[in-house]
């Protein structure tokens, strides 16, 4: 995207972020903005680092970490009432633009509303649209007037289908170095240098941790007796998922020493000759550090079910570097696929791999693909198209 000569008017933002990944790419979006607008406001459902970088927090992010089908409903009480007080707010204040960060089962809802005010709207980070549930990009378009995609090969999508989308690149792929070195992170660790290091993350929302936590703990049972001597780093994203991941070990690796670590995944995945993890945009952190992986994906029944009754499911992956190479880079495994006598063996073919040459470039590929200064593209298209806006008849 072209440099953006912005004039210095003072705006206003509504910001919406879901979870820690989305108040981290919120931050960076208004730090960007307030670059190129000083003086701008920014409000709405924001984390601590949103609300470092000036956000001011109506509620924070984490009232919106819920995810799956059926999951959503549990919650949708507390949810519908949250959305009726930030639209009440939202409407009041009028914002110059509305971006709604990740959580789409929550942005779209509002963003409709507002668009449907006269108050711009912004999609930042696609829901995985291509891959199940297709249908909803008819309602995406009529809720956003731009969806700021981190994939490149999402616009095509949203080109098929008439809706307005831009790829930006990815915050993490700017972020993190071409090389990361495993020995500076085993110091940090406390590591040493020679020893086979296995990394595990469980995940980051308790509900996630509670169904993978209990077979990745029996997992590290079965390498425990079949790989004597290999260390376990597991990187704990909050205390939540530490007590739930803690109490799973107790029950399933009693006796095997795991090393919990608070924070620091990317110092954990960057220590290990692999990773064993929870699908999401961790997969994409390890890819980004070069490190095979294993991936798992564990939902609620019926949203399993119901993904599965309806063939909901449009792809062959779920895992992002999978998706993003179009082949099978990394084991990813789904549902009941997920027990130990799988996962066991699977990773200490990670551990083994002979191709790690190939497998490094390839993530090398990837890395050099989505690394675009994601923040500052998505703030100049974010002001491009309220300039275009303002200049239309």
């Amino acid at each position: 995207m072209s440099g953006l000569n912005v004039a210095p008017t003072r705006r206003e933002f509504g910001l919406v972020a879901g979870e820690a990944s989305g108040d981290n790419l919120g931050a960076a979006l208004v730090t960007e903005l307030a670059r190129r607008v000083p003086g701008s406001r920014y409000f709405g459902i924001a984390g601590p680092r949103m609300t470092a970088a000036g956000c001011e927090p109506w509620q924070s992010s984490d009232a919106l970490a819920v995810m799956g089908l059926a999951e959503i409903l549990h919650h949708l009480p507390r949810l519908l009432g949250l959305r009726r007080e930030l639209l009440r707010r939202l409407l009041a204040e009028r914002p110059d633009a509305y971006v709604g960060i990740d959580a789409p089962e929550f942005n779209l809802g509002v963003a409709a509303r507002l668009k449907a005010s006269g108050i711009p709207t912004i999609q930042y980070v696609s829901p995985q649209v291509w891959a199940w549930r297709q249908g909803r990009v008819r309602t995406i378009g009529r809720a956003v007037d731009l969806v700021l995609c981190l994939l490149p090969f999402e616009t095509r999508f949203y080109a098929e289908h008439g809706v307005s989308a831009v790829f930006v690149g990815h915050p993490l792929a700017d972020q993190i170095p071409m090389v990361s070195d495993a020995g500076e992170a085993r110091v940090r660790l406390g590591v040493p240098a020679a020893a086979s290091v296995l990394a595990v993350l469980p995940g980051s929302r308790r509900s996630e941790v509670g169904r993978l936590g209990p077979p990745f703990a029996a997992t590290i049972a079965w390498l425990a007796r079949e790989r004597p001597g290999l260390v376990y780093l597991a990187a704990m994203a909050n205390p939540g998922a530490r007590a739930a991941f803690g109490a799973a070990l107790a029950r399933n690796a009693p006796g095997v020493q795991v090393h919990l670590v608070d924070g620091c995944a990317q110092d954990v995945m960057t220590a290990s000759d692999a990773v064993l993890l929870a699908s999401g945009t961790a997969t994409l952190e390890c890819a980004l550090v070069k490190r095979p992986m294993v991936v798992c994906y564990r939902m609620a029944p019926l949203t399993s079910w119901l993904l599965r009754e309806f063939g909901l499911v449009k792809t062959r992956h779920f895992s992002q570097p999978n998706l993003l190479a179009d082949r099978d880079l990394v084991p990813e495994y789904f549902q009941e696929q997920v027990r130990p006598e799988v996962l066991g063996p699977a990773v200490l073919g990670q551990l083994e791999r002979t191709d790690r040459a190939e497998l490094t470039a390839a993530f090398n590929d990837i890395h050099e693909r989505l690394r675009r200064n994601a923040s500052a593209r998505a703030a100049d298209a974010i002001l491009e198209l309220l300039q275009a806006r303002e200049r239309a008849p």
